[in-house]
Order: structure tokens, then sequence, then C-alpha cells
């Protein structure tokens, strides 16, 4: 299939309100879709289904699955689509918004020095109006702009339309082989200096490579973790982890997604805690932003060639089952020929709210580097 008749057929899925994702994942020339054979809402509730799982931040909320058995599949190879030149158009600042995070984050500090929490995520969701509302163009944008990310575009009519481009592995299993990263600290990218990073950012990040490294050990053995490095995600730097272990036998996927999510990457430490302050004072509902979304237990398959004594060549496919999810950061969703934008960064005791209000501002760049 050409690239042309990938995405007609997906506006007409669109166009049919019918449900669909397309996706690529990091570094990746790939792109999937699922197209769903009918507009029926599948929750997964056990995580050992397969299909394409679009998982809230609160995880006691509807888990919408687009069911292998239910979806037709198909792929193009590309590494880059034609899409129209336009010009991004400028999202206007509110000031009351803005008294209104930097108000929100020094709540968030004064509960961290009154020791109620380590570190707590704090987020707020910012609207644009949209000229071109054709969330494939937005897709094709994102695709062409971020190779680095897990970029995509899911639609369910009565979910909802989301569009991101996400830099974080929540976790990707892969036969008996877990691995997950560990993200924290933001900073713009600049061509021309080396990042230099703060004992805030450093403390940040450390707090959520601690945590994942606790949660795994009850599932998981010989827990592998990297040094920290400076990773780059569109016109932003994080720092960077990477923890791989090996599954215990009888360990679950449900057990270990509700162990790690949400991490306090996107949520805060300890969990219960930053979790409660954020639902009781962020003042709207993150929905889908900061839950996470991607492939469960596909069946993937590898061919590995051995070349013993009086075999030439000989090819053995290798066929594991495999889950990847994302978290679901740099997203909107699109509604009334609208954007909501949604952004967010972790504070701690170190925080400065006015640079914590100025972190939301580059993040929200990410994404408006693609509408207009």
């Amino acid at each position: 299939m050409d690239a042309i008749s990938f995405f007609d057929a997906l506006e007409q899925q669109y166009k049919n309100n019918l449900p669909f994702v397309v996706y690529s994942r990091p570094i990746n020339s790939i792109i999937k879709c699922w197209l769903q054979e009918d507009d029926s809402v599948y929750k997964s509730e056990t995580f050992t289904e397969s299909g394409f799982l679009f998982a809230p931040f609160d995880i006691k909320q509807n888990s919408i699955l687009l069911p292998k058995e239910h979806c037709l599949y198909s792929e193009i190879t590309t590494s880059n689509l034609e899409v129209e030149d336009f010009e991004p158009t400028e999202i206007l600042q509110s000031e009351t918004e803005k008294i209104q995070h930097i108000d929100l984050v020094s709540k968030g500090i004064e509960s961290i020095k009154n020791q109620d929490l380590q570190k707590v995520v704090l987020s707020r969701c910012e609207t644009k109006s949209l000229q071109d509302t054709n969330p494939l163009t937005i897709f094709k944008r994102l695709f062409n702009t971020y190779t680095n990310a897990m970029v995509y575009c899911w639609y369910h009519p009565i979910v909802g339309l989301w569009i991101g481009a996400t830099p974080e592995l929540l976790l990707k299993v892969e036969g008996k082989r877990l691995t997950t990263i560990s993200l924290a600290g933001t900073q713009p990218y600049q061509r021309e200096s080396e990042p230099t990073w703060t004992n805030k950012e450093f403390e940040e990040q450390k707090i959520v490579t601690d945590y994942i490294t606790e949660q795994l050990k009850p599932y998981t053995s010989n827990i592998n973790v990297s040094e920290v490095d400076t990773v780059r995600a569109g016109n932003l730097l994080h720092l960077k982890t990477r923890i791989i272990s090996v599954l215990k036998d009888g360990a679950d996927l449900k057990s270990i997604i509700e162990a790690l999510h949400p991490t306090p990457a996107v949520c805060g430490f300890s969990k219960a805690k930053a979790k409660d302050f954020i639902l009781n004072n962020e003042n709207y509902n993150r929905e889908y932003y900061t839950g996470f979304l991607g492939e469960l237990n596909l069946k993937q398959s590898r061919t590995r060639n051995t070349n013993r004594r009086n075999v030439e060549n000989n090819a053995y496919a290798v066929v594991k089952t495999q889950s990847n999810f994302y978290v679901n950061l740099r997203c909107m969703q699109l509604k009334d020929a609208k954007a909501n934008i949604y952004v967010g960064g972790g504070i701690t005791k170190d925080s400065n709210p006015d640079n914590e209000w100025e972190e939301t501002v580059n993040k929200t760049g990410t994404i408006n580097t693609v509408l207009n």
C-alpha cells in the first residue's frame, strides 16, 4: 500500500465516524494504523487482550482498546510525508492562566516543604483555535518534525480525538525482557551550547529512577540501571536513565502497570499523596493526558539466521509476545475546532514558580509548531 491509499483509508474512517489509530514509534520509518470495524467502546480490564490500548491518567477510569480481532491493520514505510507548507500561529499567553499556574505551583512547593510530598507534577490545559482542523494533516506534520517521539493520532467518536508526540516510554515487554526509562528535567535545546543541569533537576530525575526500580523488584530480577544521559525531544532536552530487567515467572502485565503508573515523572512521590493533590488542586480533568498508549500483547516475529555445519543460511523465525506503552505527554485533544494542549512540570522543594510557568510555555511550543 502506498502513502496516498493509506491516508485515504484513514480519511474515510474518520469521515465515517469510526475509531482508528495511526502511529509511528521513535526513530522508525514504519507508520502503522488500526481501523476498527464498528463504533463499539471496547475496554481492557485485565491487559490480557491484544490490540492498541489507550489508557487514562487515573487507571480506575476506562482503558480503551482497539481490539486486534475487530480491526483492519495496515502499515507503510516512509521517511517523510507530503504535506502543504504552513505558518504556525502564536499562542497568546493569558495573564490569568499564568497567575493561576504560579499559585498552583506555590501551593505544591508549600505542601512539599510541609513534608506532605517529595515531588508533585502539576499541569495545565491551554486552548488554541485552529484554522486547519484536519487531524491527519497535524499527524503528518508531527511525523515529519519529531522523529525521536512516539507520534500518534487516536480517534473514537464516543471518547474523543487525541494527537501527540511523546518522548517517554512507560514500558516495553518482549518475551521475558522488560525495558523502561526514567525521564525528568526539562530545558530548551540550544544548538551552540552544552546543557547544564541543576541539583533540582538531578534530584527530580533520581526520584523517578529510584521509584521505578523499587516498583519493579517484586516482578523482575537482574535490574540494570544505566548512567544518566541528556536526550533531545524536539526543542527540549531531558535527563534520561534506561532500566532493563527480566520478568519473574508468574509476573503479569496488569500488576506491573498498576505498580508503575502513574510514575513520579507525571504524578509525583509518594504516588498516592501526589495523585490526591493533583485531583484536588489542578481544577481540570486530565483525562488521557499523562495516561499511556500503545501496542498490547502483539506477536512479533524476528528472523534468526544460523550457519551450522552442513546447513547454509537457515532462517529461524523467533515469535515473541510484545507490548509497547508510551506515556501520553506532549499531546492535545481536538474538539470544536480547538486544540486543548496539555503541559506540566515536576515540582520539588527547590522549584521556582516563575521558572515552572516558563517550562510549560516551552512545552506548549513543542506542539504549537504543527498547528495553525
